[in-house]
């Protein structure tokens, strides 16, 4: 009798682990369908979700900056991203001028705003020879990277609400029209953020926002295999934020699962691969920022004009993309960088005149502008409602709200 005792205990101890077993599997696949991003991880994020940014070119003014700025006060944007490029600060060796970048910061918190500074574009005299007419290049030495780095950092120490650290280094366009090298970057991109850290400690450090892009070549590797080779290489010790292009290739509910994307890079969604990414590598806890994002109207560019939307359409997407981010990706997306306020010198030749929301040759505002600039903004626990298209506030009676820094 005792040992039939024994055997019934065991059967009854090891029934019920089973279902102990059973019952913390079926809770943590649950918790997957109910959380599949993890968003509960983010607890200690740099920006609001979410932080509303524009990428606009400010650098060489022709009376046109203050305008532009005061155009991001009437988006209700409270972010204006900015490219602190290499060449224009240090033209020469040791040969140092922050005119611009000066004039910039003065201009922008003046408004009220945020900079994001964009770091990279590496002069001449610090490339290889044979890199000089790429449209970027790594440093031959990178402890002149560097001090780049730390010079720009030290200059504005506080002053400036993140650092994106380079762009698109997954082209060989953008990295000395060589072949992509994962590793090649991290090593750049530590030397920066140590840089960085030393003269801004409490700096807020983004990774390059990545390309999406089917080619797997000499001349581009896909943001996802790019981005699992930066993890191989311990990139994320360096950067407090994931830096990620959203392109606006296809209608933003669109799935990379659903048969409507004709490739699942081809999607505004593509993040969310980016995002498992993330997980696979336990890095759950970090946030996410989509460094650029929006659709273009391109009429002459067979290359882009594929896929272009109209006015209104560009419109409706970019409505649609921030609506679908506040109800499905906060709080690990935060900073979301709208593509463009434009350059003025930009004409229609110009691959980057149809994603802009203001017309570059005019200077007048599409649709888009005026759509998002109208639409409610969700930034953490603060809102800002919709309002309508004849308010004080959007004909410019009454200055536009922003989202808390």
């Amino acid at each position: 009798m005792r040992v039939r005792t024994r055997r019934r205990i065991l059967i009854a101890v090891l029934v019920a682990l089973a279902l102990a077993a059973s019952a913390i599997a079926y809770l943590r696949e649950a918790n997957s369908l109910k959380d599949p991003f993890a968003a509960a991880a983010v607890t200690n994020a740099p920006f609001p979700s979410l932080t509303y940014g524009i990428q606009a070119f400010l650098w060489w003014d022709n009376g046109d900056s203050g305008k532009h700025l005061d155009w991001v006060r009437l988006l209700s944007f409270s972010h204006v991203k900015q490219t602190f490029a290499w060449r224009d600060l240090e033209p020469k060796p040791g040969l140092w001028d922050f005119t611009q970048s000066d004039r910039i910061l003065r201009e922008v918190e003046r408004r009220g705003l945020s900079v994001i500074a964009r770091l990279g574009q590496t002069p001449g005299w610090a490339r290889e020879a044979s890199q000089r007419d790429a449209g970027d290049a790594p440093a031959q030495d990178i402890a002149r990277w560097a001090i780049y780095c730390e010079k720009v950092a030290e200059r504005y120490q506080g002053q400036v609400a993140g650092y994106q650290i380079w762009n698109e280094p997954n082209l060989s366009r953008e990295w000395g029209d060589k072949p992509p090298d994962p590793a090649g970057y991290v090593e750049a991109l530590a030397a920066c953020s140590a840089a960085i850290r030393s003269a801004d400690p409490a700096a807020v450090l983004i990774s390059a926002g990545l390309a999406p892009t089917g080619n797997n070549d000499d001349g581009a590797t896909p943001d996802d295999i790019y981005l699992d080779h930066m993890y191989r290489n311990g990139f994320q010790q360096h950067i407090d934020v994931v830096g990620v292009h959203a392109p606006g290739y296809s209608a933003p509910e669109i799935s990379p699962d659903s048969e409507q994307a004709l490739h699942r890079w081809f999607t505004f969604r593509r993040v969310e691969d980016l995002r498992k990414i993330m997980l696979h590598h336990d890095d759950a806890a970090r946030q996410m920022a989509i460094m650029e994002f929006g659709y273009t109207t391109e009429q002459i560019n067979p290359d882009y004009k594929w896929f272009s939307v109209t006015e209104a359409q560009q419109a409706e997407m970019l409505e649609r993309a921030y609506e679908y981010a506040i109800a499905n990706w906060r709080p690990w997306v935060g900073l979301m960088v709208l593509i463009y306020l434009p350059d003025p010198s930009w004409r229609q030749a110009n691959e980057e005149f149809w994603w802009s929301i203001v017309a570059p040759d005019t200077g007048i505002p599409r649709d888009a502008f005026i759509t998002v600039a109208n639409m409610r903004k969700v930034c953490g626990a603060f809102v800002i409602p919709e309002r309508e298209s004849d308010s004080p506030v959007a004909v410019g009676r009454v200055k536009a709200p922003i989202c808390p820094n």
